[in-house]
Order: C-alpha cells, then sequence, then structure tokens
C-alpha cells in the first residue's frame, strides 16, 4: 500500500507549520535563483556560513553542473553534504546519501538509462526550497525526503511508502568532477556508522570524515568495496531519520559534532532554528520598496553571500591545517572556501559592515593558514590552496580589516605575513619587486597578474601608513605604481611585456579571450586600477578623455567569435558575470559625471538580476555577484575597499536600514524613486546639504542617514565639481 503525494504534502506541512510562523525575511529568498544559465548556485539546506551543506545531486553533465546540481536536469543520485556556491571550477559533493526501495542497487545509474541504478526521476512542482529547508518527491520510488541542517550537521527525514524493501545507500564513491582516492565506512552500533572519504579533484588532498546516526536500528547493512556502504530495512517501515556530520579531524569529532549540535529527532525544530538563524542574519539589512519583485532579489542576493566561507572547524574548535596537522581548538571559528579574486571586491567588504566578528575570525583563519603554508592563501578549499586565479587577494581582505578597524586583530602579525608573502617568488612577484614589468613569455596572465599585485601593494601601503611604518609605506606605495610599466601610450591600454622590455605583438583590445589577461581582454583589464583612478585618468589624457573612453567601452561590441562562457552580462565590452569589471561603472563619479553611474547601475540590476532561476547572468563565485547587488540597490559601492569610500549610485530600493556591527543603524532613502527615476537630484546627510558622490565608511558606521532626492533627468552638476569626487 503506498503513500500518495498529497497525503505526504499534507504531513509535511503540518510538521513545518512551526517554521511558516517564523518566516519573515526567509519568505522572500528563493534559492532556485541563480542555479539555471550560468549560476552554479547552492541549492539545499544550510544556515548561515555553515559547515555543511545538505543538497540535491544530479549525475555531472558540464560546467553548468559545478555546484552539483542544475535547474534544467531532472535526475536524481541523492543528497551531498558538502556544496561549493557559483564557482566556475566543480569540486566537493561528498557523502552522498540516497534513499530508495525495492531491488539491491550499488551504483547511480546513467543519464540515458537511470533506472539501472538508484538514480531517480524528480519534478520542480514537486520540489521546495527555502533556507534552511529542502524537499522533494523521488518519483521512482513515491519517497518524500526533506532536508535541514545546523552549522555542522545534516538532518535527513525519508517518509516511505511501504510494501517494498526500504534502502539507504551512502556512496563515498561519488564527488562533483572529482575521484576518491580513500574510503571507508563502518558501523559502529545499530544506529552508528562512521567513515572517511578522500579524494583529488580542485583540491588536490581532500579528507573528508564523517559519521552518521539513524532513528531506527540498522539490522542490515552490507560493504561494497569499502566505497558504498547499504542500510536495509523491512517493508514495514514508513520514517526513517538520519543526521550526518562531516569533520576534517576525524569521524570521532564528526560524531561529536552531532552530539553537540542535533543530539535529538526533532526535525521540525531543526528547520524552525534553520529558519531562525536565516532571519536573523537577513535581518541585518532591512529594505523597503513597492516592488515586491525587487524585494525577493534583494533577499536571495543577500542570501547568497552567506553560504560560502563556510565554517571549518569542528564543534570543539579542531580543524586540519593546509600543512594537513591538526589544530585542537582554536580559539577562534576557522574557515574555507575562500574565492577571494572574486570576493574582496565586495563581498568581504559587505561582511566588515554587517558581520565585523566573523569578518575577523575570516583574517585569523587567514593568518593561521599563512603560518601553516607559508604565505596567505589564494583560493583556499576545504583545506587546500589550489592557487587558483591571479593576484593574492587575501591581502587586499586583510588590509581592509584592519583599515575599517576591525577588533581583534595582531596587526604586527598580519603586516608581517602580508609582507612576507608580498615579497616571495611566487608568479611573478620576484619582477614586481625588482619594479618590472611581469614578462608574458615567462608567466602567463601577465597583465592581470600585475594589475592585481598593484591593488594589493596598495593596500599593504595604506596599512603600513596607518601602523606608521613609513619605509613600508614608501616601498608598496612605489610598487603600487608598477601598474604603470604595462601601460602603452600608443594604444592606451594596458599591454603584455616580453622579457626585453618589448610590448608583446599582435595586439587586439577586443580580443577576448585573451590569456595575458584573466578571462578577459584589454578593453575589461584598462579600468583595474581601482585605487589609483586620477593617475589612470591622467594617463589617458584627462578627465575628458578618461570619459570617452568609458563611454566607448560601454558601447563598443564584443566581436563575434571572441566569447567566453564567463564573459556574460554585456554592455558593450562591459561584462558584468565576471568580476574584475564590477567596479567599472561607479568611475564615471571619478571624472564628475555620477548621473551615468546611476544610469549604468540601474541598467545593470534591472537587466542581469531577476528572480528566475536563470536570474544571475554569471557564475555567482562564492556570493560576489550578489554582493554586487546588494551594495548597488542599497545605492552605493566599494571601488576600492581599502580606501573605506563608497561610490554613490541609483538605489533600486525606496529606503534600505542597514544595522551595522557598531550597533548604530544607517539609512539610505531615496525620496520620489521609481524605474523612471534613477537620477540623483539632491542629497542630505543627516539633514544637512551633501554635494559629495561618496561617503566613508566611518560615516557609515557611525550611524545616520542619507536621503537622496530622485528624478528623471540628470543633475549634471551633483558630483560634478573635482572636491566632490571619491
Amino acid at each position: 500500500m503506498s503513500m500518495n503525494f498529497k497525503s505526504i504534502i499534507t504531513c509535511a506541512l503540518i510538521g513545518m507549520a512551526g517554521v511558516a510562523k517564523a518566516q519573515s525575511l526567509t519568505s522572500y529568498v528563493d534559492p532556485h535563483i541563480g542555479s539555471g544559465g550560468h549560476g552554479h548556485v547552492f541549492v539545499g539546506a544550510s544556515v548561515p556560513f555553515g559547515a555543511i551543506q545538505p543538497g540535491p545531486t544530479n549525475i555531472f553533465k558540464g560546467w553548468d553542473w559545478d555546484s552539483g546540481y542544475n535547474y534544467g536536469d531532472s535526475i536524481l543520485i541523492g543528497f551531498a553534504h558538502l556544496h561549493l556556491n557559483g564557482t566556475g571550477i566543480g569540486d566537493l559533493g561528498d557523502i552522498l546519501v540516497m534513499p530508495y526501495t525495492g531491488e539491491i542497487k550499488t551504483d547511480k545509474g546513467t543519464e540515458k538509462e537511470h533506472t539501472t541504478g538508484y538514480a531517480s526521476l524528480y519534478s520542480h512542482q514537486h520540489e521546495k526550497v527555502k533556507p534552511g529547508y529542502y524537499s522533494v518527491l523521488l518519483k521512482d520510488y513515491n519517497i518524500f525526503a526533506e532536508l535541514t541542517a545546523t552549522t555542522r550537521v545534516g538532518f535527513h527525514r525519508y517518509k516511505f511508502p511501504g510494501g517494498k524493501t526500504a534502502r539507504v545507500i551512502v556512496d563515498l564513491k561519488e564527488g562533483t568532477q572529482d575521484k576518491a582516492t580513500e574510503t571507508f565506512i563502518e558501523q559502529v552500533d545499530e544506529y552508528t556508522f562512521k567513515g572517511h572519504r578522500f579524494s583529488t579533484g580542485w583540491a588536490k588532498d581532500q579528507r573528508v570524515y564523517f559519521a552518521i546516526r539513524t532513528s531506527l536500528p540498522v539490522k542490515q547493512f552490507t560493504v561494497y568495496n569499502k566505497e558504498k556502504g547499504l542500510m536495509s530495512f523491512d517493508e514495514t517501515i514508513r520514517q526513517l531519520q538520519l543526521k550526518v556530520s562531516v569533520s576534517s579531524v576525524s569521524a570521532d569529532n564528526a560524531l561529536a559534532n552531532i552530539v553537540a549540535e542535533a543530539p535529538g529527532w526533532d526535525f521540525d525544530a531543526v528547520a524552525k532554528s534553520a529558519d531562525e538563524q536565516w532571519n536573523k542574519e537577513l535581518s541585518r539589512i532591512k529594505v523597503e520598496t513597492k516592488d515586491v519583485k525587487s524585494k525577493r532579489i534583494f533577499y536571495t542576493s543577500l542570501y547568497h553571500t552567506m553560504i560560502n566561507p563556510s565554517v571549518y572547524s569542528d564543534h570543539n574548535g579542531d580543524y586540519r591545517g593546509p600543512d594537513k596537522k591538526v589544530y585542537e581548538k582554536a580559539p577562534y571559528t576557522s574557515y574555507t572556501i575562500f574565492s577571494m579574486w572574486d570576493t574582496y571586491r565586495a563581498a568581504h567588504p559587505l561582511y566588515t559592515i554587517i558581520d565585523t566578528e566573523r569578518a575577523a575570525d575570516m583574517v585569523r583563519t587567514m593568518l593561521s593558514i599563512y603560518e601553516q603554508q607559508g604565505k596567505l592563501p589564494i583560493w583556499h578549499l576545504y583545506g587546500y590552496e589550489t592557487g587558483t586565479m591571479v593576484g593574492i587577494s587575501s591581502l587586499q581582505i586583510i588590509a581592509e580589516a584592519y583599515l575599517k578597524g576591525i577588533k581583534g586583530l595582531d596587526a604586527t602579525k598580519l603586516f608581517e605575513a602580508m609582507k612576507a608573502t608580498a615579497n616571495t617568488d611566487y608568479r611573478g612577484l620576484d619582477y614586481v619587486r625588482d619594479f618590472k614589468p611581469i614578462p608574458a613569455d615567462k608567466v602567463r596572465e601577465s597583465v592581470a597578474r600585475g594589475l592585481e599585485y598593484a591593488i594589493s601593494d596598495a593596500s599593504i601601503a595604506e596599512m603600513a601608513k596607518k601602523m606608521n611604518r613609513q619605509d613600508d609605506y614608501q616601498y608598496f606605495s612605489k610598487r603600487a605604481a608598477n601598474y604603470q610599466l604595462y601601460f602603452d601610450p600608443a594604444t592606451r591600454f594596458f599591454r603584455a611585456k616580453l622579457s626585453d622590455g618589448s610590448f608583446k605583438p599582435d595586439f587586439d583590445p577586443m580580443r577576448a579571450p585573451d590569456h595575458d589577461y584573466t578571462e578577459g581582454n584589454a578593453w575589461q583589464y584598462l579600468w583595474l586600477v581601482p585605487y589609483d583612478v586620477p593617475g589612470l585618468s591622467k594617463l589617458l589624457g584627462g578627465d575628458a578623455a578618461f570619459a570617452n573612453k568609458l563611454d566607448s567601452f560601454f558601447s563598443l561590441k564584443m566581436k563575434a567569435g571572441m566569447d567566453l562562457a564567463d564573459l556574460t552580462g554585456l554592455i558593450g565590452q562591459y561584462a558584468h558575470g565576471n568580476e574584475p569589471g564590477h567596479h567599472i561603472p561607479y568611475l564615471y563619479a571619478f571624472v564628475g559625471q555620477q548621473w551615468k553611474v546611476a544610469e549604468k547601475t540601474r541598467y545593470i540590476m534591472k537587466t542581469f538580476y531577476h528572480d528566475q532561476p536563470d536570474g544571475i547572468v554569471g557564475n555567482e563565485d562564492c556570493g560576489q555577484m550578489s554582493a554586487w547587488n546588494v551594495f548597488s540597490s542599497l545605492g552605493f559601492y566599494p571601488v576600492y575597499p581599502a580606501s573605506g569610500v563608497y561610490v554613490i549610485g541609483s538605489p533600486s530600493v525606496d529606503k534600505g536600514t542597514i544595522h551595522t556591527s557598531s550597533g548604530k543603524d544607517f539609512v539610505i532613502e531615496a525620496v520620489n524613486n521609481s524605474p523612471e527615476n534613477i537620477y540623483i537630484q539632491k542629497a542630505e546627510l543627516n539633514g544637512k546639504a551633501y554635494t559629495k558622490s561618496y561617503f566613508l565608511h566611518t560615516d557609515l558606521m557611525k550611524g545616520g542617514k542619507i536621503r537622496l532626492f530622485m528624478g528623471a533627468q540628470p543633475n549634471y552638476n551633483f558630483g560634478k565639481l573635482k572636491a566632490d569626487r571619491p
């Protein structure tokens, strides 16, 4: 006798009633936004910055399945417990658990013949996802599966139809684009299982230990080839719950996580707690708008900034470092999944406003990584340094945190780590130290590296200045000017140079991809000097020439055939889907044309962010795409984070109240705001006339109110005077 879907849903709704009552801001979040197209977002159940992300997994079919799930799919192979959020490379997908019924199957099946394995069809009609909760009907078996989570525990609840043998497989072979190198699972008692999965992929040496607790005794358990554990139950079973935890240290630590965070079996209480945690985090920013769709997009964006980085340490503070040694009882929360080439631009600046305690722990983590591997992190993935992308963007993040006065940081140790890292020979830094351009015939993506290193050097210089380290300030300020070494006055672009000092021949500024840059071309990298816009303007011939060049940038069409998967969200040569350009629309303010900032940012928000599955135009990249939208919707953006300067754009919401970590509220109000009234006519800060096209981090954290009076026609004078520019 089988349980029909209507009765299953009724039971689930009754069980979730407590969660529904607590809904407030989570009701505006749709985790499916960005799960289609090239968004690659995580879909599943987690808590803010949680160490575990239980969620559905499809058969991997290519780039758009890098998170393990794509909205266009219809086959599930189970629920994995570690996921990436919006990356351009796939990995994780560890500890796959799948309930099914009937004959024994130990492989997932194939896309063409999924019934040869334990995989199942599903549909979005019978799928629900919200912050902290996921459910789906596995059609092949008529099993209703639900997921929720604590920080370190994934909680499963399965409702079986009865009449067939109920089974749950733990498949340690499966992962998202990686290969298991060592797997083990054992049954400890009737309710408890332990094991580990070591793998190689993007993270060349990833080690995950796990523990599982079941709500019912498991009388029949079989292990196949050390990589698959199969639990089998009799035909009368109707409901089963599982708790799964992971650890980088040991299976015992994983089990201790379960005992500490989820000792009972009240699934609904855990789901309610997850919802409350998300509401608490989302309530750090309150927006008011007449457009419910905009509110949905905003809070989904804010939600997406709070999945990665992820907690890495166990409940007792233990974690495994990049040197593979175990560090016990850390006095701070350790984090992992640092996509810093992306997130230093807006996601980390957001944390310095609304969550300084977490931002401090992230910086402490970076210092520990330096102490354990000899250099600050670049792209850190579950205890492994991947070295992905150019630059060493943790340098910017650390400097920004210190310069913004985040408490609890050891500035001396941090600066020494930054200085030592910046003075290595790593990927062209030896040329930077000698004030020479990185040669393209020696180092790939030389121009992009040189420009990113220069941003780091400028950030280090600012930190040295505040610490009264004058020699370091002078030295790193000089290094920050290295961007000029790549400038070609004849073409007025940054170009690659060869070892003999000559410019690399065969130059085309519209060629993309061009491997002298990173996922872009010379047009897109021309503007990557956010710390010295006046200097760049001078190179281009002055403010008028700078503005004209920006106009050309936004109007020249990309050449046919010169495309790249990351170059999405095009406005001329501008590609919003790739992070190095995110600050560019705001550069108009530096040459007195703030009204063009308003035009471009409103267009981007309207065109490239919406509330459908393909509603994020490019890879989410661990929160950066969404962080841009959070800032821009509020009406400002950190063009150069270490400066503590926010450039004013055009708010898409009518009012935003930021509950800052200082305990004081900062309010941005757009008076007479509408889709047509995008231009600032005048502004007031704390009740007084305000003519500048920027404000400071110190202004924001002191609390206060800025009112922007909007209109349908540009006020060409707002922010025009040099004294009023960023």
